[in-house]
């Protein structure tokens, strides 16, 4: 699947601290220790809508990751998928009417769109679902060779199911009690009641052929595979088992986090499927969860035909920590634009104070867990400074520019 265009990063003078990040397995900020290539998977869309501002938060958080290992020299492995074939974008399509296939290939058409726009660098390998079925069927070979899954006793729908308990580990990462599991289980795609289930918490890895849903051969008959097998296979195909960082929305420390590391570890005993588990918070709208069952969602490609600069979404979203469940608001937005327009006529100017103890902060700041709210203050104190007061410093300008561009992503010249 072919990803969306590279973004040119200017070259800042000068090397940051390590990055450190929060670890949902280990519960605590540690340091994230690369080699020379850098290895990061961050879980993409199913294609069944347009990029929310959630969705885009979390790239726009894994982005961070990514210009800060490139700012300290690292070549950067990035691999993302797109669930091009679950169940949401079949019920998305028989609700409107359209071919699957079709409503998938438009609604990735115009994320690509959203993640140029926001200049969120692409990642290496884009991988779907659907091209990625032949590497998913081999994983589900060798992990029925290690006893992890089993057929249901089901004549019509001979489905096949991962063993929750074929890892003595299960449950590290997200470090949840049965109770919390099955709940969310439950709630969040499982089947728990599914009829020849050993355990309701074992997941589905491969879905038998169901009338007028697509289908592909394998060993174990026609059908198509289960959600968090699909990231597994492709994690492991790309970048291996112990990669250094693994992404997505707090909404997938379980169950998909959790099975997608299980499935990993089944054939890859004695070493964790990330270094880091690293989670994003949640995006409301006017104090209320934003989701498709309330209707609320802000599509980042409406704001665009808005005419809303996409620069002040990424400073909308980066106004608070990536951790923290936050909202939305006309107020975010104003201030973020705010804040873009400070930033463009400080850079304009012909000189200004001192760059180096700035851009020193800037680093630091996103090196400790990538605190935007203060890595943005603190080019705020410069601009502002530079616009009340001067500076004798002619190359200043410039330099705050390039590192905003670089590392925050945000250009202002």
């Amino acid at each position: 699947m072919q990803s969306w265009s590279d973004v040119a990063v200017p070259s800042v003078p000068g090397v940051g601290p390590p990055l450190r990040l929060y670890d949902t397995a280990d519960r605590q900020v540690r340091p994230v220790t690369p080699g020379k290539t850098a290895t990061m998977y961050v879980c993409g869309i199913t294609p069944y809508d347009a990029t929310h501002l959630g969705h885009a938060a979390t790239y726009l958080t894994f982005d961070l990751v990514n210009r800060i290992w490139r700012d300290a020299g690292h070549d950067v492995h990035y691999v993302q998928n797109v669930t091009d074939v679950d169940d949401p974008l079949f019920e998305r399509a028989d609700r409107d009417g359209e071919d699957w296939m079709v409503l998938g290939m438009r609604e990735t058409a115009l994320f690509r769109e959203d993640m140029e726009a926001l200049r969120v660098l692409p990642p290496r390998d884009y991988i779907g679902a659907v091209e990625s079925i032949n590497e998913v069927v081999e994983f589900i070979e060798k992990l029925q060779a290690s006893g992890s899954v089993y057929v249901v006793d089901d004549a019509e729908f001979p489905d096949v199911y991962f063993r929750a308990d074929a890892t003595e580990q299960f449950g590290y990462e997200s470090g949840y009690d049965r109770e919390t599991m099955d709940r969310l289980f439950a709630e969040r795609g499982g089947d728990p009641t599914r009829a020849g289930k050993r355990d309701p918490l074992d997941a589905l890895v491969w879905k038998a052929q169901r009338p007028g849903e697509p289908s592909w051969p394998s060993p174990f008959g026609a059908g198509r595979p289960g959600w968090h097998i699909e990231c597994a296979a492709i994690a492991l195909n790309r970048i291996g088992s112990g990669f250094d960082v693994q992404g997505g929305g707090s909404d997938l420390i379980f169950p998909h986090h959790e099975y997608s590391a299980a499935h990993a570890e089944c054939i890859s005993p004695g070493r964790r499927f990330a270094r880091h588990y690293v989670h994003t918070g949640m995006i409301g709208l006017n104090g209320e969860k934003m989701s498709k069952s309330k209707g609320n969602l802000v599509f980042v490609s409406k704001l665009r035909c808005q005419q809303v600069d996409p620069r002040g979404i990424r400073l909308g979203l980066l106004a608070e920590h990536y951790r923290q469940d936050r909202a939305w608001t006309a107020e975010v937005l104003q201030t973020a634009q705010e804040r873009l327009a400070l930033w463009r006529d400080a850079a304009a100017l012909p000189s200004g104070p001192v760059a180096d103890d700035v851009i020193a902060r800037l680093r630091q700041h996103l090196a400790d867990d990538l605190d935007t709210p203060k890595a943005l203050d603190a080019v705020d104190g410069w601009a502002t400074q530079a616009l009340n007061y001067g500076g004798s410093d002619t190359a200043a300008p410039g330099q705050i520019a390039d590192a905003v561009d670089a590392l925050l992503g945000v250009p202002v010249r």
